[in-house]
């Protein structure tokens, strides 16, 4: 089953692309549609066999593949990668409902089915050579999402998207390559590695480098300079993939090869994880309240949430870790339905400047619905209770005080800052009177409000009942941090 995950988004690229006919846009949208729904399906065949109450590889597929250099085509999905998956389906489909008159839609859709695949097969990889080449599948479909159909300053975007990601991918793959061969291992499996000791001293440059290259795609202070630019001049869809999904890639890596390859080790570094997470979250949060620019808000404001993901993570309880997934699942949901309904302002208003939006909360002449709902994406990134932001942000606090509480006590006044600048753009984007003579904007169609409402349902619902949310994973993480060296973590507390 997770080889149909990776290989029927191929298999629609390829019928999209290579397709006989004139096919209209709309056509070939809903072939694309077609394939993501199947995906989603696929997916949700997964969550009704998955087996919540293991910690093991669970749908496994092994076939040879070049033996000779330890690369293998082995599957496989757990607590930690299978939420994440699963956010990847919901987001693909999303992202293709999102695309409307598209130019060049055969190119467009087959990027986004390539996008989708290289992502699914990174989280199923259980090969280390296998993790890169997916994960480097899907850097030229986005370097020409952003290219091609991004904003005025496309071109300057996807170039430096490009060489960040591209640092990143040899970053990894020098790591990769150093943990099997300084281990004189024969193969790049995944298993296999983990019991191979090394010396301190490499483990800490591999895991430097690790850190680094994973940091690159999160992405993370001082490493993050490429995102706001990517982030604002791609498509609102687009911007949901490169958030919702690609940067999952980075907070996936560091967990899975990171902790998991290196936990004491891990335990060495993390009082200076910790640190580079509350710089990423306070610095997200100031940078986000100085915009003009709803959607380079949005972005800024992912920074900082991706923040608290390191800081959990690198507290290393079983608790944290699990709040770092919640966590990761939660951001992927409220960035997306945040882009989408900033697109939505931009295409019925035509512009994203605050200091012109007001009054779209107006339910005569105004976007009511789509206010509305972006109220409710602003409430769930402040973590306001009853929605999908709280829980995941209170498992992370709750989580890391143990081990690091000057560095949580921090975070959680961020969290006050985040309110801060959603008040700011909610108050001037959807408050206020409409000026009488411009604001006779279009009517936000049924089609685009479905993504929306659909987003804002499981925002509430796993706000709701987070246990959904963490159900699926606890298994994973408890397994994962229990390899960590208590005494370290305990010593990182005491100082």
């Amino acid at each position: 089953m997770l080889s149909t995950l990776i290989w029927l988004p191929v298999l629609g690229a390829a019928i999209v692309g290579f397709l006989p006919g004139n096919q209209t846009a709309n056509q070939l949208r809903n072939i694309a549609l077609g394939i993501a729904t199947a995906i989603v399906l696929a997916t949700f065949w997964l969550v009704s066999h998955f087996d919540i109450t293991t910690s093991q590889m669970q749908f496994q597929e092994f076939i040879p593949w070049i033996p000779q250099l330890g690369l293998n085509y082995k599957l496989g999905i757990d607590g930690l990668s299978f939420p994440l998956l699963a956010l990847s389906s919901l987001l693909i489909w999303i992202a293709i409902i999102a695309s409307n008159n598209i130019q060049r839609p055969r190119l467009y859709y087959c990027l986004i089915l390539l996008v989708y695949a290289g992502v699914a097969g990174g989280f199923a990889a259980q090969n280390l050579l296998l993790f890169v080449l997916f994960y480097e599948i899907e850097l030229i479909p986005f370097y020409l999402l952003i290219a091609i159909w991004g904003g005025e300053k496309r071109g300057y975007a996807a170039m430096k998207f490009l060489i960040y990601t591209a640092l990143s991918g040899i970053l990894i793959l020098a790591a990769f390559l150093g943990i099997t061969w300084l281990s004189g291992s024969t193969s790049f499996d995944y298993n296999s590695l983990l019991s191979q000791p090394l010396p301190l001293i490499s483990q800490l440059i591999l895991l430097t480098m690790l850190l680094v290259g994973f940091g690159i795609k999160i992405p993370l202070v001082p490493l993050h300079t490429w995102l706001p630019d990517a982030y604002t001049e791609a498509s609102p869809p687009v911007a949901i993939m490169l958030g919702g999904i690609l940067a999952k890639l980075g907070t996936y890596g560091l967990v899975r090869f990171g902790l998991g390859l290196f936990p004491e080790t891990w335990a060495l570094v993390a009082p200076g994880l910790s640190i580079i997470g509350v710089v990423s979250v306070v610095y997200g949060a100031l940078s986000a309240i100085a915009q003009k620019d709803i959607k380079r808000m949005v972005a800024y404001s992912s920074i900082g949430h991706m923040g608290y993901i390191l800081v959990s993570a690198a507290a290393g309880t079983p608790l944290s870790v699990l709040g770092a997934v919640a966590q990761m699942v939660s951001h992927g949901l409220i960035l997306a339905i945040l882009f989408y309904l900033v697109g939505i302002v931009e295409t019925k208003v035509g512009t994203r400047d605050l200091d012109v939006l007001n009054g779209l909360m107006n339910p005569v002449r105004g976007l009511p619905l789509t206010s509305a709902l972006l109220v409710a994406g602003g409430m769930a990134s402040a973590g306001i209770p009853g929605l999908v932001g709280f829980p995941a942000e209170f498992l992370v606090f709750q989580g890391t005080f143990a081990v690091f509480p000057v560095q949580t006590l921090i975070c959680v006044i961020a969290s006050g800052l985040t309110a801060v600048y959603f008040v700011i753009l909610l108050n001037r984007t959807c408050f206020g009177k409409l000026d009488n003579n411009l604001a006779y904007y279009p009517k936000v169609l049924l089609m685009e409000k479905v993504p929306a409402l659909v987003l804002a349902a499981i925002i509430l619902f796993l706000g709701i009942q987070p246990t959904w949310l963490v159900r699926w994973t606890e298994p994973t993480t408890t397994a994962i941090v229990a390899v960590m060296p208590p005494v370290s973590a305990q010593q990182v507390a005491q100082k």
